[in-house]
């Protein structure tokens, strides 16, 4: 994942200062053929290049709308892919709605898959990849599974989103879908709890103490004797 931070602290959901205790994340794409962060990430960071309309979201009303969502991927100036993170993971966002209808606004982080034409096989894979991990990433900090993990649909049928369509218009058009997104992250998380495991035990330190040194064999034995019935059954009796 290459992830970058850039807070739209213009916005008027950052200026509003609500914040949730995340309990799943929520998959969204833009809906306009347009790739580049630049188009929803302002301002310029020598990254993401210039937007020369000025309609970035760091604006208290971007487009008019009252919209803020995590983070955004898509393609940098250079047309590699990114993840920037736009909000505080635990900040409240406004991503699916408002009102009933909305109210994954409470429990979800959010992010936006910058669209293209949606037929672009190797852009599709690209951002794909760096949303499972990105969600991955998401799991691990906040405790969630990937069963905790939907897209805008999937809200809108849940009864806690808006009604659009997405992630739903896009993913099968390259042999995907959220189930088979799902399943992904879930392989990447056991893959990242098996690495940590073997870190663990890898990074542990054994330290052994000496407790005494004895010219008289029976003395050693009765040293001996007492640290055993201490609980140290690996104790041993060195001769130099």
């Amino acid at each position: 994942m290459n992830l970058h931070k850039l807070i739209l602290t213009n916005n008027a959901c950052y200026k509003a200062g609500k914040t949730i205790t995340p309990k799943g994340i929520m998959v969204h794409s833009t809906g306009a053929n347009n790739p580049n962060l630049k188009r929803y990430v302002g301002q310029d960071d020598g990254l993401l290049g210039v937007n020369t309309n000025n309609n970035h979201w760091n604006q208290d009303k971007p487009d008019g709308r009252q919209v803020c969502v995590h983070g955004f991927i898509g393609k940098l100036a250079d047309g590699s892919i990114a993840t920037y993170q736009t909000l505080p993971w635990n900040h409240r966002g406004w991503h699916c709605g408002s009102g009933s209808k909305g109210s994954g606004n409470d429990t979800h982080i959010s992010f936006e898959i910058c669209e293209d034409s949606l037929i672009d096989a190797s852009y599709f894979s690209a951002v794909y990849t760096e949303a499972v991990e990105l969600c991955a990433y998401l799991c691990k900090q906040y405790g969630l599974t990937e069963k905790n993990i939907i897209c805008h649909s999937e809200g809108a049928t849940l009864g806690i989103a808006s009604n659009h369509s997405d992630v739903m218009h896009w993913f099968p058009k390259h042999g995907k879908s959220m189930d088979t997104f799902r399943a992904d992250v879930g392989k990447l998380l056991v893959t990242a709890n098996a690495t940590t495991e073997q870190a663990s035990t890898a990074s542990k330190t054994i330290y052994r103490v000496q407790v005494g040194a004895y010219s008289v064999k029976a003395n050693a034995d009765a040293m001996l004797a007492k640290v055993k019935a201490a609980g140290f059954k690996d104790a041993f009796i060195k001769t130099e």
